[in-house]
């Protein structure tokens, strides 16, 4: 991808947050409107992937006279990692936040999340617990591997080692095996080290992806448990239930594949395949029923 028409950021600033839009309807309007009112040594790139919403060009006008804010457009949606390597190859932060355009993050959530770190040299990737407006923490927050046991304890109920991990979230800074990719707080060199995300996933399982790279190469991924973010419903899974649930049963596919040990085994892999896609192709009447129903 040729992006010499998107040179990196004139400004010496401590954090560059980059934030993917597609359809990603009002949330949008404060999440950026939480960020810009921070005092830290900031900018933030967002980067909209084809909305129709007309959310980003209104926020760009709101914000014209910002100089922190730069609003990026792709002429059609080039997936979340894709879209997240194309603004962190413009950032000029030294650490990249990396913030869904649901989630509303305030200055001293920030401030806690880089001071961790600040205080964590092997830090690859720092994560908060992301909330519903309850204050519930999404499972998803702590969570281990989806190796294929886990997989099947979680699916179907059974006792053993699950994906998420059971139990209420300490309110302290623990290591994980994967964190959320709402809020992912990534040094600038270690990103750059991984190559960013995996472009082959469009969307969903990158995070798990990254943070699976991140432990393989001999650094943290860590979990701020006292950092609680709110985090809402996607305006993009709301909209296209069916595009979205492709694509996540895509990247779960994929990091099946790539980091499982299981994937060795031919047998286990056509099992897994046709395992994933019936999952899929089950849920679409369910999903087409509620998107009805909205309308």
């Amino acid at each position: 991808m040729d992006t010499s028409a998107y040179p990196r950021s004139p400004f010496s600033v401590a954090l560059s947050v980059i934030v993917v839009s597609a359809d990603s309807g009002p949330a949008l309007r404060e999440c950026v409107r939480q960020l810009l009112s921070s005092s830290l040594s900031l900018e933030l790139i967002l980067i909209d992937n084809a909305s129709h919403d007309g959310v980003p060009s209104a926020i760009e006008r709101a914000y014209a006279h910002d100089a922190r804010l730069k609003v990026v457009y792709n002429h059609r949606n080039l997936g979340f990692g894709p879209a997240v390597n194309l603004a962190a190859r413009q950032a000029g932060g030294q650490a990249l936040l990396v913030l869904n355009p649901d989630c509303v993050l305030q200055e001293n959530e920030l401030c806690q999340l880089l001071a961790v770190l600040a205080r964590k040299p092997k830090a690859g990737v720092i994560g908060a617990v992301v909330c519903d407006a309850e204050g519930h923490p999404d499972p998803a927050s702590w969570r281990r591997d989806p190796l294929l046991h886990r997989a099947l304890n979680s699916m179907l109920g059974r006792a053993g080692e699950r994906v998420n991990i059971d139990g209420e979230i300490p309110a302290e800074v623990i290591e994980a095996e994967a964190v959320s990719g709402a809020v992912m707080l990534l040094p600038r060199a270690m990103f750059e080290r991984l190559g960013g995300f995996d472009e082959k996933y469009f969307l969903h399982c990158e995070d798990l992806d990254l943070c699976r790279r991140v432990r393989d190469l001999g650094y943290q991924v860590l979990l701020a448990g006292d950092v609680r973010v709110l985090h809402g419903k996607g305006g993009s899974s709301r909209h296209r239930p069916v595009f979205v649930s492709r694509h996540k049963h895509r990247g779960m596919w994929r990091w099946f594949r790539k980091h499982d040990p299981a994937a060795r085994n031919p047998l286990v892999t056509v099992a897994v395949w046709m395992g994933i896609w019936a999952h899929f192709v089950l849920q679409i009447p369910g999903q087409l029923w509620r998107l009805l129903s909205r309308r």
